[in-house]
C-alpha cells in the first residue's frame, strides 16, 4: 500500500505553551510553538541573523536554510521534537529547539535527555530573550518527561555559555574537540527560582520605568474642542513636559492640514509623526482603538495609556475587546495602562509627566500611589494635596488589563524617590505573586493598603481577574497581607494617616507609649484609644491648660529620654489664656493671648525641637489635637504628623508598631527562621498513596463531574497518608453492635470513647452523640444502647470506638489550597471560638518555625493554651511540630487539596488527633513555579 494514501494526523497544537513575556528592557514579546505555517517567518528570520551567529549555531558556515532544514525546523511532534519561537510584530526574533535523545546521543522516543539549541537575532541579543526561552523550553521538556538538557557550545560563544551557566540549574561541564559540552538537570532549584524571580523583577520594573520616563508622548484623539478628554490630556501633558528634547505630539485623524492645538502641530496619524514616540495616550472611541494601536505598534511606540472606556466594564463583549486590545499591544512589544484608565503621573523634577486627567501635577514627595478606580484616584490626589503631602509617582489603571499593581511594586522597590507605597485595591490579578513581591518590598519600604469590595463578594465592573481569584475570602486576604508585611487600613483617611507617620517618623522600637499634653480629658481619650489598639500606654502626663512651650519641651525631653518609652503622643487643645475670659463674663481677652481656636507658636516650636530629638532617639513623635487648625502647617516642615482626633493618631501609631514588629521578625527570620527538617517523613510513600488514590475508579469518575475534581479519601487512607508525615491519627474501630464495640475496646484498651461519625454529629458532645470515659465493658454496653436508641439506627450515624484522649484543649488544624494564593495553614480552638466567632489564624505555606509559633499565639483564645486562670499549660511544642508537619505535607504534595484535623486535643504532655479528613485533586497544568509569563485574563 502506498504510504502517501495513508492519512496523517497532525499532532495536537499545545495552546497552553503560548505565553506573553517581558524582556530585560521592559519590552514585550510572545513565545509560542513553531508550526509548519511558520516556514516563511523562519526563512525571513534566518536571513536577518549574522553569519557569526549562524556559525555559533551550526559550528560551520551556514548562509541559508535548505528546504529540508525548513521542514525539519517547522515540523514537530510536540513530544520528542519541539521548537519554540519568540515573536514580535508577527516576526521571529529568536528560536529554540530540543530533540529527545538516548544516553548515547541518538534520537529516541523514550529517553529522558534532550539536546537543546538556540538562535537569537543579533539586534535582540542582550534583551534576555534566550534566558526566557530557556525557562519555557525547560518547562515544556519536563511536561514531556525529559529530565536533563544537553548542549554543545563553541567556547567563543560566551553569551550562550553565560545563558546556561547563569540559569541556576545543577550543571556538569566538559571540554573536548574544541567544544564546551553542558549538561544540566531541569528540576527547579532554589538557585534557578531565585534567578527567575530576579529577572522577572528587573523586567517588570524596567517596563514601568519606561512608561513613567518617556522621551516623547503623543495624544491620539486630541480634539479642537477645549473640554474634551483628549484636549484635556494634551494640556496637562504640556505642563512641565514639553521641550526641545521632550516633544509632545497631537494626533487627530479629522484635523485639517496645518492645524495646531495649544501650539502643537496636529498629525492625522501617529505614522506621520517625524520622530520616535515612547508613550501614546489614546482617547478615541473604542471602535477606533484597534487601528490606533496597530499604528502605534508599526511606529515603534513602547507603551500605551488607554483612557477610552467601553471595555470589560460593559459586559462580555467589552471583555473580549479588552483581551484583543492586550493581545494586539503585547504582540507589538507594548505595555498597556488601562483601558478606562485615569492615567499616569511622575513628579521627577527632571522628567515630570502628567499623562492623566489630573488638572495639576502633585508636589514632589516620597509616596508611590496606585489605584484601580479613577474616582478613588481623584480622591487620593486631592487628599495628598490637602495634607500637603507629595508623591513620587501615581497610577490609576482602570480595568488593569495589563500593567498591574504588581508591576508598580516591582518598580517602587528600586525607585530611590519612593519611601512609602500606598495602594487602593479592589481585586487581585495574581494574589500569590502579589504576596511574594510585597513581602520583599515591605522589608525595605512600608506598603499600606485599602482593600475595597471587602464584603460584597463581587468585583467592580471591568475588573479582569482569573476565575480562581474571584472568590478570595477576606480572611485569606488578611493572611496574605499579614504574612507579606502589608499594613491593611480601612479608609483613605487612615491610608494617609498611617502613610504620613511611616514616611516622616522612625519606626517605633516597641508598643510602650507616653501621652503628654495640656488637656487631661484629651489625654485620657488617647490613653483609652491606645489600650483598645493593643498598645501599652503610660498614665497620661497632664501639663494643664496653662502649659507653656517650655513645659512641653521639658516633658517631651523626659519622655524621649526614658528607655521605657517607645513612642510619644503629644495632645493639645487651644490655649485659653486669661481664665476669666469667656462668653458672658463681660471681660475681653488679653490682647496678648492667642485667640481661642488658634495654636500657640511656642508649643509648635517645642514640638519641632522635640522632633529632632525623637528622630535621633529612634522614637516616633506625633500630635493629637482639637481645633488647632494652623498647627499642622507649622509642624509639617519638621516632619511631625498632626491628627485632629486622638483615635486617628493612635490607629496610625498601632499600624506603625505592628509593621515595625514584622520588620524586626523578618530580620531575625533571615538568620533563625527555617522550615525545619523533620523525622518520620516518607515523601515517596505518600506520593505513591496519592497517585494510587487518583487512579481509582471513584476518583476518575469524580473528575468528570462539575466541581467534582476533589476526592475525599476514606478514613483509613487518610490516616495512612498522614502517617507518612509523622501525623498519627488515633485509630477508630467500627461498633455497629454491642459485641463489636466490646471487641474494639479490648483491641484498643480502656478507657475509650464511643461516638457517632455522621458529619453533623462528629465532635459534637453537646448533641449527645459522644460518650467519654468508658472504663469497662458494662459502661460501654450501656452507652451503646443509649446512643443506638438516640440515633434511631440511622445508617449515616454509625458508631465507632476510639481510645480516650488525655485531657487538654481541643483545637482545629487545617490546610486548604486556594487556587489563587496557594496552600494556607489554619489554626483555631475547636467549638465556639472558631465556628461562632471566627477566631482562626492563617499562614501561607510553607510555614517556618516562627510562622507556626506566631500562628498559635495569634488567636484570641490562645491564653487557654498557656495556663489561663491557673490551668496547666499545654504542650505547644508538640502542637507547633504538628503544624509544621501538615505544612510540609501540603507543600510537598500539591495534589493534596485540603487537610482537616479536628479535634486535636493538646494535653500538658503530647497531643491526640481524634479526627482527620483529607481531600485530593489532580494537579493543574501549570503552577506558580513555572516559567515567567505575563497574565492572560
Amino acid at each position: 500500500m502506498d504510504d502517501s494514501a495513508v492519512p496523517r494526523t497532525e499532532p495536537e497544537y499545545p495552546q497552553h505553551w503560548e505565553a506573553d513575556i517581558l524582556l530585560r528592557d521592559g519590552g514585550t514579546a510572545r513565545i509560542r510553538p513553531i508550526t509548519p505555517a511558520d516556514a516563511g517567518r523562519l526563512v525571513e528570520f534566518y536571513e536577518e541573523v549574522s553569519d557569526q551567529s549562524k556559525y555559533f549555531r551550526f559550528f560551520a558556515p551556514y548562509p541559508r536554510l535548505s528546504d529540508k532544514d525548513v521542514r525539519r525546523f517547522t515540523h514537530h511532534d510536540f513530544v520528542n521534537r519541539v521548537g519554540l519561537a519568540v515573536v514580535v510584530r508577527d516576526r521571529f526574533i529568536a528560536t529554540v529547539r530540543y530533540d529527545r535523545i538516548d544516553h548515547d546521543g541518538r534520537p529516541s522516543e523514550t529517553g529522558t535527555d534532550a539536546e537543546v539549541a538556540f538562535l537569537v537575532q543579533d539586534a535582540h541579543q542582550g534583551r534576555g530573550v534566550a534566558s526566557a526561552l530557556l525557562e519555557h523550553i525547560a518547562a515544556v521538556a519536563q511536561e514531556r518527561g525529559i529530565r536533563r538538557f544537553q548542549a554543545e557550545v563553541l567556547p567563543e560563544n560566551r553569551k550562550m555559555v553565560k545563558v546556561f551557566t547563569d540559569a541556576g540549574y545543577v550543571q556538569r561541564r566538559s571540554f573536548a574537540d574544541g567544544v564546551v559540552h553542558l549538561e544540566f538537570d531541569l528540576e527547579p532549584t532554589a538557585a534557578s527560582l531565585a534567578v527567575m524571580r530576579a529577572r522577572e523583577h528587573r523586567a517588570e520594573a524596567r517596563s514601568v520605568q519606561r512608561l513613567l520616563t518617556p522621551r516623547s508622548v503623543a495624544v491620539i484623539g486630541a480634539s479642537r474642542r477645549p473640554q474634551t478628554v483628549g484636549r484635556t490630556l494634551l494640556r496637562d501633558l504640556l505642563t512641565g513636559f514639553a521641550g526641545d528634547d521632550r516633544p509632545v505630539y497631537a494626533v487627530n485623524r479629522a484635523a485639517p492640514p496645518g492645524t495646531e492645538l495649544d501650539g502643537v502641530p496636529v498629525h492625522r496619524s501617529i505614522l506621520d509623526v517625524p520622530g520616535q514616540v515612547d508613550l501614546a495616550v489614546i482617547a478615541v472611541p473604542a471602535s477606533a482603538v484597534p487601528e490606533a494601536v496597530a499604528e502605534c505598534g508599526a511606529h515603534g511606540v513602547q507603551g500605551l495609556v488607554v483612557v477610552t472606556a467601553g471595555y470589560a466594564e460593559t459586559g462580555p463583549e467589552g471583555r473580549e475587546r479588552q483581551r484583543a486590545l492586550v493581545r494586539q499591544a503585547r504582540a507589538a512589544g507594548m505595555r498597556v495602562i488601562g483601558p478606562n484608565a485615569f492615567g499616569l503621573l511622575s513628579t521627577d523634577p527632571e522628567r515630570p509627566l502628567n499623562a492623566s486627567l489630573a488638572p495639576v501635577l502633585p508636589a514632589r514627595g516620597g509616596f508611590g500611589v496606585f489605584c484601580q478606580s479613577g474616582a478613588i484616584g481623584v480622591a487620593l490626589l486631592e487628599a495628598a494635596h490637602r495634607r500637603g503631602l507629595g508623591i513620587s509617582s501615581f497610577a490609576s489603571v482602570g480595568n488593569r488589563a495589563d500593567v498591574s499593581g504588581n508591576d508598580f511594586l516591582q518598580y517602587w522597590a528600586e525607585d530611590p524617590a519612593t519611601d512609602v507605597v500606598l495602594l487602593y485595591l479592589e481585586s487581585f490579578g495574581n494574589p500569590r505573586k502579589f504576596t511574594r513581591i510585597a513581602r520583599r518590598l515591605a522589608q525595605a519600604k512600608p506598603v499600606v493598603v485599602v482593600k475595597g469590595a471587602r464584603h460584597t463578594g463581587s468585583l467592580p465592573p471591568g475588573h479582569a481577574v482569573p476565575a480562581t481569584a474571584t472568590g478570595l475570602k477576606d480572611a485569606t486576604v488578611d493572611a496574605l497581607f499579614q504574612q507579606a508585611g502589608v499594613t491593611r487600613v480601612e479608609t483613605i483617611t487612615e491610608l494617609y494617616d498611617t502613610g504620613e507617620l511611616l514616611a516622616l517618623q522612625p519606626l517605633p522600637p516597641g508598643d510602650r507609649v507616653a501621652v503628654i499634653g495640656n488637656s487631661d480629658s484629651l489625654g485620657l481619650l488617647t490613653h483609652d484609644a491606645c489600650l483598645s489598639a493593643g498598645l501599652r500606654p503610660r498614665t497620661p502626663v497632664d501639663l494643664t491648660t496653662a502649659a507653656t512651650g517650655e513645659n512641653f519641651r521639658v516633658a517631651l525631653d523626659t519622655a524621649l529620654g526614658d528607655p521605657g518609652v517607645d513612642a510619644v503622643i503629644a495632645v493639645a487643645i487651644p490655649p485659653i489664656g486669661n481664665q476669666d475670659w469667656g462668653p458672658g463674663t463681660g471681660r475681653p481677652a488679653d490682647p496678648d493671648d492667642p485667640e481661642p481656636g488658634s495654636d500657640d507658636p511656642e508649643i509648635a516650636a517645642a514640638l519641632l525641637d522635640a522632633g529632632e530629638r525623637a528622630r535621633a532617639a529612634g522614637k516616633p513623635l506625633l500630635l493629637a489635637h482639637l481645633a488647632l487648625t494652623d498647627l499642622s502647617g507649622r509642624l509639617r516642615p519638621g516632619g511631625i504628623p498632626a491628627y485632629p482626633a486622638p483615635e486617628r493618631a493612635v490607629r496610625a501609631l498601632a499600624h506603625a508598631v505592628h509593621y515595625a514588629d514584622w520588620r524586626h521578625r523578618m530580620v531575625a527570620a533571615e538568620e533563625t527562621a527555617r522550615v525545619p527538617e523533620l523525622d518520620r517523613i516518607d515523601e515517596a510513600g505518600a506520593r505513591a498513596l496519592v497517585e494510587a488514590a487518583l487512579c481509582t475508579r471513584t476518583a476518575v469518575a469524580a473528575r468528570t463531574q462539575p466541581g467534582g475534581a476533589r476526592i475525599t479519601l476514606p478514613d483509613a487512607d487518610a490516616a495512612a497518608l498522614l502517617a507518612r508525615y509523622g501525623v498519627d491519627v488515633s485509630p477508630t474501630l467500627p461498633a455497629p453492635d454491642e459485641e463489636s464495640a466490646v471487641r474494639a475496646a479490648a483491641t484498643l484498651g480502656y478507657p475509650v470513647a464511643l461516638k457517632a461519625t455522621a458529619p453533623h454529629l462528629r465532635h459534637r458532645p453537646d448533641l449527645g452523640s459522644v460518650r467519654l470515659d468508658l472504663t469497662g465493658e458494662p459502661g460501654l454496653r450501656r452507652a451503646h444502647r443509649e446512643l443506638d436508641a438516640l440515633l434511631g439506627g440511622a445508617a449515616e450515624a454509625r458508631l465507632v470506638v476510639q481510645r480516650l484522649a488525655p485531657r487538654g484543649v481541643d483545637t482545629v488544624i487545617g490546610a486548604t489550597v486556594d487556587p489563587a494564593v496557594g496552600a494556607i495553614l489554619s489554626f483555631g480552638l475547636a467549638g465556639a471560638p472558631a465556628e461562632l466567632l471566627g477566631d482562626v489564624a492563617h499562614r501561607l505555606v510553607p510555614a517556618t518555625d516562627q510562622d507556626v509559633a506566631s500562628l498559635v499565639r495569634e488567636v484570641r483564645a490562645a491564653p487557654l493554651l498557656f495556663g489561663w486562670r491557673g490551668a496547666e499549660a499545654v504542650d505547644t511544642d508538640a502542637l507547633e511540630e504538628l503544624l509544621l508537619r501538615v505544612s510540609r505535607l501540603v507543600d510537598d504534595l500539591p495534589e493534596v487539596a485540603s487537610v482537616d484535623l479536628e479535634p486535636v486535643v493538646v494535653a500538658p504532655h503530647g497531643l491526640a488527633i481524634l479526627g482527620a479528613r483529607v481531600r485530593i485533586a489532580p494537579l493543574p497544568v501549570r503552577s506558580d513555579l513555572g516559567p515567567r509569563a505575563m497574565s492572560t485574563l
